[in-house]
């Protein structure tokens, strides 16, 4: 089986407070992007990396590349409107063969385990999807109508990335229309009406979202997390 790799990319650096996109950004001296890639890179899986980024950063990363001398194969895929469209502009570059395993993944998610990819497309190969998720470790409410409710802490999973699919199911699944329902591609293959499987993540895999996020995953590198 094939395997592909989308890590989409496509965000902006408006909750870093920060002018560069937080894919940018440098984490122990190399900008995060880079580590999300190496990751996959270096998995067994060696999935075809598709990077997805926004049309004006490209020149900007092929100089960072340059900067870093990073020279790990990849292709380069415009950003678009929404991480629904950017996603599948990545998956219009991917042939039809239904019997690949595309995983989609944040590029700010740097501390991805080479076990947990490479899992996640065993699993997916064998049972059509693999959803990377953690259990939530504090107590949740949902709020509804201004009432709130107690959920069982026990049957709530945080969803994280990679999230990787049988080509014949995340293709049909993105053949849909835009819905803003869909906050990741999770969410898109079950409306296609495909069973969607966890397997699990782990609390390091964290997303660089907040300046502060940077120093964590600064500490968790130093401590060989």
């Amino acid at each position: 089986m094939k395997n592909y790799v989308i890590i989409v990319a496509a965000g902006s650096g408006t909750r870093m407070q920060s002018t560069v996109p937080k894919q940018f950004l440098l984490l122990n001296g190399k900008p995060v992007l880079m580590h999300t890639t190496e990751a996959f890179h270096n998995s067994k899986a060696k999935p075809e990396i598709i990077l997805v980024l926004p049309s004006g950063f490209h020149v900007y990363w092929e100089q960072l590349c340059r900067e870093h001398n990073f020279h790990i194969s990849h292709q380069l895929v415009n950003g678009g409107e929404t991480r629904f469209h950017s996603v599948k502009n990545g998956l219009d570059t991917i042939n039809d063969d239904m019997e690949a395993i595309i995983a989609v993944h944040d590029a700010v998610r740097p501390l991805t385990s080479t076990q947990i990819i490479d899992e996640s497309y065993t699993y997916a190969a064998k049972h059509g999807n693999a959803i990377t998720a953690v259990k939530s470790r504090d107590s949740v409410r949902q709020l509804n109508n201004g009432t709130s409710t107690h959920l069982l802490r026990d049957e709530i999973y945080l969803i994280q990335t990679p999230q990787t699919f049988r080509s014949v199911q995340i293709k049909k699944a993105y053949l849909q229309s835009y819905n803003v329902k869909f906050t990741d591609d999770a969410s898109v293959v079950e409306q296609a009406g495909f069973p969607i499987h966890l397997i699990e993540g782990s609390y390091q895999n964290i997303k660089i979202t907040f300046p502060e996020d940077i120093a964590i995953a600064e500490l968790i590198m130093e401590k060989g997390g």
